[in-house]
């Protein structure tokens, strides 16, 4: 048989259930703007009914409702595709910034690039060979050369400072990626221990769920979750977060790279002191951001190497004011003729200059670009070989010859003069110095504006799932309020239920069998 108060916990439950649904929707609401919130909801379910006799037999009569679960709303395809797209983003984000800077280190637009630089040397030497024996003319030609390897010097400088840079960033990453994991693994065991007895900590998991989106700008993350509703992040086939156990990422110790005139690093496990190879994300984005300003360093290199070797050469077989004093002169590096024939070579599939018993490369090539000192000196104008052999002093042949180095290909030259070494092996290949120049910018260019396109489309693609995740997580104000109205009719009908009911007791408990007395 029913208890006579039966109904007064049917409405007791009813008016609980719809505080509970209200007060969550006012949860809502007030975190309608909290970044990576998800909206929760209250589940309900019919509680178990009692049997009951009737005329016809026994019924089953309802007892009521109450919560089930309070759960959130997430979509666990759409958070794997954001943090696999975002990894993408954010790779795409690293190499466009680097991208910026190199062709602020290569900014031609102004008077100060080394494509100015390189025509004004190259004019000079024009001027000169119509009018060799102008000493205005001869100390232009050094002046031009001075600018000239200055400004190769001045972006070799930036790019040493971008790549130092890039290495900074990571450094100062890879602190923020090691509090990320620090705090994944703090919030694993926490919801581990709220869920132990079978609640679901929704809050916490939006918290470690917006830790594992920044975490995904960094790497390529894989997110699995265990039956405990722990989750194991694994990059690269290592798990760097796993339960409640991390692993922290650093920067190795410096190796001294001479080539470029810095240390190099690379990312490493502190743990087990094993590299880390980043497949995507930031980090992977400032590693090839490296390489990528390195190869642009390498240009700079083989082009000093070009002036050092080549130009050089041809430099050497003219002669100056005085014949006997001046020839065998090198324009650019050490201007002794004895043991300074620098000469272009490879060392380990690495472009290099040879000079006397030193082997130069990178950035020491580039430090040797400077007008030799015998030419910079007083009266060193005369030094510059801008005639042949015994032609007259007027004559300008041999600044003839040096200025189509700028602008002619090997074989083209090989064809304009008998005596240029035809077959010998040049840094810049057989094009010309200004089409190297050239041809690296348009490369530059070219890349530059690739990344761009790609990370455009990018950022379109990571809009798009934002678009789905929100569909599915984000709290809609007017499914809200409506909410908040069913919700508060709810709790005031079982609350008037619940008066109703309590009247009617109250009639048959004080008002009943009072016949008679």
């Amino acid at each position: 048989m029913r208890s006579t108060f039966s109904g007064l916990n049917t409405m007791v439950r009813g008016i609980f259930a719809n505080q509970l649904a209200q007060d969550t929707t006012g949860h809502n609401i007030t975190n309608a703007g909290t970044e990576g919130y998800s909206r929760q909801k209250v589940n309900q379910g019919a509680t178990r009914a009692q049997l009951q006799n009737s005329i016809y037999g026994e019924v089953l009569v309802g007892t009521g409702v109450d919560s089930i679960s309070l759960t959130r709303a997430r979509n666990i395809y759409a958070d794997k595709q954001f943090w696999a797209e975002t990894s993408t983003q954010s790779y795409y984000s690293a190499m466009q910034t680097n991208f910026d800077k190199i062709e602020a280190a290569f900014d031609d637009s102004d008077d100060t690039g080394i494509q100015h630089a390189m025509e004004e040397f190259y004019s000079s030497w024009v001027d000169l060979s119509t009018s060799a024996s102008t000493s205005a003319n001869r100390v232009t030609v050094i002046e031009k050369g001075n600018i000239f390897a200055d400004a190769i010097r001045t972006s070799a400088k930036q790019l040493q400072e971008q790549i130092n840079a890039e290495y900074e960033d990571l450094r100062l990453n890879l602190t923020k990626f090691n509090d990320l994991t620090d705090k994944i693994k703090n919030l694993n065991q926490n919801i581990m221990t709220m869920e132990s007895t079978g609640a679901a900590a929704n809050d916490l998991r939006d918290e470690r769920d917006l830790l594992v989106d920044q975490l995904s700008e960094y790497i390529s993350v894989h997110v699995y979750e265990s039956s405990n509703g722990m989750y194991t992040i694994v990059s690269n086939g290592i798990s760097l977060v796993n339960g409640n156990t991390k692993l922290t990422l650093q920067l190795s110790e410096p190796v001294a790279n001479d080539r470029y005139g810095l240390n190099d690093y690379s990312i490493e496990i502190k743990e087990s002191g094993i590299v880390f190879q980043p497949v995507n994300g930031s980090f992977k984005g400032h590693m090839d951001a490296i390489a990528e300003d390195k190869g642009y360093f390498d240009d700079l290199s083989n082009m000093a190497a070009f002036l050092l070797t080549s130009f050089n050469a041809q430099h050497k077989k003219g002669v100056g004011i005085a014949a006997d004093a001046t020839t065998g002169i090198n324009f650019f590096g050490a201007s002794d003729t004895t043991g300074n024939t620098y000469s272009y070579a490879w060392d380990a599939a690495n472009q290099c200059v040879t000079g006397g018993p030193d082997t130069l490369k990178g950035i020491q090539v580039i430090n040797e670009l400077e007008v030799t000192e015998k030419l910079r000196a007083d009266g060193g104008a005369g030094y510059v070989a801008a005639r042949a052999d015994g032609n007259g002093t007027g004559d300008g042949s041999n600044a003839v010859l040096l200025s189509t180095l700028f602008n002619m290909t090997q074989s083209e030259i090989a064809t304009y003069d008998n005596a240029a070494e035809a077959g010998a092996e040049r840094s810049i290949g057989e094009i010309s110095l200004s089409s190297y120049y050239t041809h690296a910018m348009a490369r530059l260019g070219n890349d530059a504006q690739s990344v761009d396109t790609k990370s455009e489309a990018q950022d379109d693609v990571v809009a798009q799932i934002v678009n789905w995740r929100s569909s599915t997580s984000a709290v809609d104000w007017n499914e809200e309020l409506s909410n908040m109205l069913v919700f508060q009719k709810g709790y005031s009908a079982c609350a008037r239920c619940l008066t109703t009911m309590d009247e009617m007791l109250d009639r048959l408990i004080n008002n009943t069998g009072v016949v008679g007395r």
